[in-house]
């Protein structure tokens, strides 16, 4: 079956797709030669399908194929997450309006950045970001890239690649399985937690996409989930599309050291000072500076 979205423009597959780490993530698989990203998922059904997901033909849209046959309501619900996903029908003219009078972002709207790649839930979204805390970025690949083939379902076709697991698959776990098996360390009570929550009812994150909290009462509220620090509140209110915060982490720190600071250690609040102008928009302007300093933060733990 294949699906054909539009998106509102400008849009950039490729931009979406590689504006951050989570392509290089379980169960995202990137084509590092066609740019075509894979993406196993577990529909509402119980169904797991392969998404392949491919810049349309033109550039204005997605493409959307899977080897299965999708019913009308799983159509509907495909069509949904990866519009989510890819952000499809954000705006962003108010913060390209400014970024042209930027010469470290007039490239923004040209290379249409602005969307950042998100998972399908904002429950998969919220584990990763706990799993990229204090490690180095090796480290959460390989946690996650286990938790899911531990606990994700299997696709029919290819039983070696799995679904991101779900809530209630996680939430039949136990601490020491998560973190001797798992090896997520510290961050097993929290993962375990999150998806007894979210399995049980006391929390709806998904809720969290439409929600029109105000950005300050959001933050608390992410805040107020075990695991979530100020780093990954900041990192998740992006993937929300609320740009207010900076995720400051010692590669934020070092590229703005270099940018302004000759390299000199510095503390969070320069971080923030050096966007406070933009606002609202101040994430975005952070994560797509065009940065002096060249710094593979790969490596590097994050906050």
């Amino acid at each position: 079956m294949q699906l054909n979205l539009p998106a509102r423009p400008p849009f950039s597959f490729s931009s979406v797709v590689r504006s951050h780490g989570w392509m290089q993530l379980a169960p995202f698989i990137l084509d590092q030669d066609s740019g075509d990203l894979r993406y196993a998922h577990q529909l509402a059904s119980g169904r797991v399908v392969d998404l392949l997901l491919q810049a349309a033909p033109g550039g204005e849209g997605v493409r959307v194929k899977t080897g299965a046959d999708l019913d009308k309501a799983e159509a509907a619900e495909v069509a949904r997450k990866v519009g989510w996903m890819l952000g499809l029908d954000m705006d962003f003219s108010t913060f390209y309006a400014r970024a042209r009078r930027t010469p470290k972002l007039a490239q923004a709207e040209a290379e249409a950045r602005g969307r950042v790649l998100r998972s399908a839930t904002f429950f998969e979204d919220t584990v990763k970001t706990i799993l990229t805390t204090n490690t180095s970025w090796a480290g959460t690949i390989r946690m996650v890239g286990t938790l899911v083939e531990q606990f994700g379902a299997p696709l029919p076709d290819e039983p070696e690649r799995r679904a991101f697991p779900t809530p209630g698959r996680l939430a039949q776990s136990d601490v020491a399985t998560l973190r001797n098996e798992t090896r997520l360390g510290y961050r097993a009570p929290y993962v375990l937690e999150l998806a007894q929550a979210e399995a049980g009812g006391e929390l709806d994150l998904e809720a969290y996409k439409t929600n029109d909290l105000p950005t300050p009462e959001l933050r608390k509220a992410l805040l107020a989930i075990k695991g979530v620090g100020p780093y990954a509140a900041a990192n998740l209110l992006m993937l929300l599309g609320r740009y207010d915060y900076l995720p400051v982490d010692s590669w934020a720190l070092k590229v703005v050291s270099h940018e302004w600071h000759a390299g000199e250690p510095i503390d969070p609040a320069e971080v923030e000072a050096a966007f406070e102008d933009w606002g609202q928009w101040k994430g975005l302007a952070f994560w797509f500076w065009d940065w002096d300093y060249k710094w593979d933060y790969k490596d590097e733990e994050t906050a």
